[in-house]
């Protein structure tokens, strides 16, 4: 089995893909798509086959699929970029690269999607059956985009795809933990943000790569505890602005996800239930 790996320099990929080859056995291989050759060298260190150039080039895809089973795409745009590049590496590449795998005999597709799809929450833990809604924190091209990707996907005959959808991911020197402060600001002090350590995202990755009869299934990957903003302020050794209790949550079940399903089906069970077991563990 030949694995191909898109996004792999990001902080999701570059933390996924050395799990992922420690778990290979024989006759198992690796492969990542990269388009800075030098970027992947810790990956042939390895053992990991390298392909260069980039997603959004047809060309390129036929040589990076040549002789895949299974893909895991986890490239992305994320918030803060054009939304012209948002929808043309979310949608229109993943799509672009679904209809070449397929093409190619492709029998796998992972498609590494985001718990921002379902927009506004519902009064409740979000389920995968949810349909996406605009609206709520940080709705725009990048949700949109994965949202729509993940239904074109789903939607192609002949390939098994299947769907892993990630919350707010944290871990082993990510400055995501850092970077949210830009915004926590203007968060309500009891506002929470579900979270995912990147050993448990990793997990939840493998476990949906990798277990049989389950196409066109769709699943959330999260920790049993989202974060409030006041925690966040003291995870990151601010002190918490006096203005902040001042602000209110229009929506306290934006992002909130229920991990039953994962749970029951693929045995998921986080290393990290919260973020305060992995800082205990001197893990962030």
């Amino acid at each position: 089995m030949l694995t191909l790996v898109t996004g792999t320099t990001g902080q999701v990929g570059k933390r996924f893909v050395p799990r992922l080859l420690a778990q290979t056995e024989p006759g198992e291989e690796v492969r990542v798509l990269v388009r800075d050759e030098a970027r992947a060298e810790p990956f042939a260190a390895l053992g990991a086959q390298v392909a260069v150039g980039d997603l959004r080039d047809e060309d390129t895809l036929g040589k990076a699929l040549a002789g895949v089973d299974a893909v895991v795409n986890i490239a992305a745009s994320f918030r803060g970029v054009p939304d012209e590049e948002a929808w043309a590496v979310n949608r229109d590449a993943a799509v672009s690269l679904g209809r070449a795998a397929r093409a190619s005999g492709v029998a796998r597709f992972v498609q590494v999607s985001t718990n921002n799809v379902y927009g506004t929450g519902r009064g409740r833990p979000l389920v995968e059956e949810d349909e996406s809604v605009p609206g709520g924190a940080m709705w725009g091209a990048y949700p949109a985009s994965k949202a729509e990707a993940e239904r074109e996907l789903l939607a192609l005959d002949g390939m098994d795809v299947r769907v892993a959808r990630l919350p707010f991911v944290y871990g082993e020197g990510d400055p995501h933990l850092t970077a949210v402060m830009r915004w926590a600001g203007g968060w309500a002090p009891a506002q929470r943000l579900h979270m995912a350590h990147h050993v448990d995202v990793a997990q939840g990755l493998l476990r949906v790569l990798h277990a049989p009869g389950i196409a066109g299934r769709v699943y959330n990957v999260a920790d049993d505890a989202p974060v409030t903003t006041v925690e966040l302020f003291g995870l990151n050794g601010i002190d918490v602005p006096e203005e902040l209790y001042g602000n209110t949550d229009p929506d306290p079940w934006w992002g909130i996800v229920s991990t039953r399903r994962i749970r029951r089906e693929l045995g998921y069970r986080p290393h990290f239930p919260s973020v305060w077991s992995a800082r205990d563990a001197g893990a962030l």
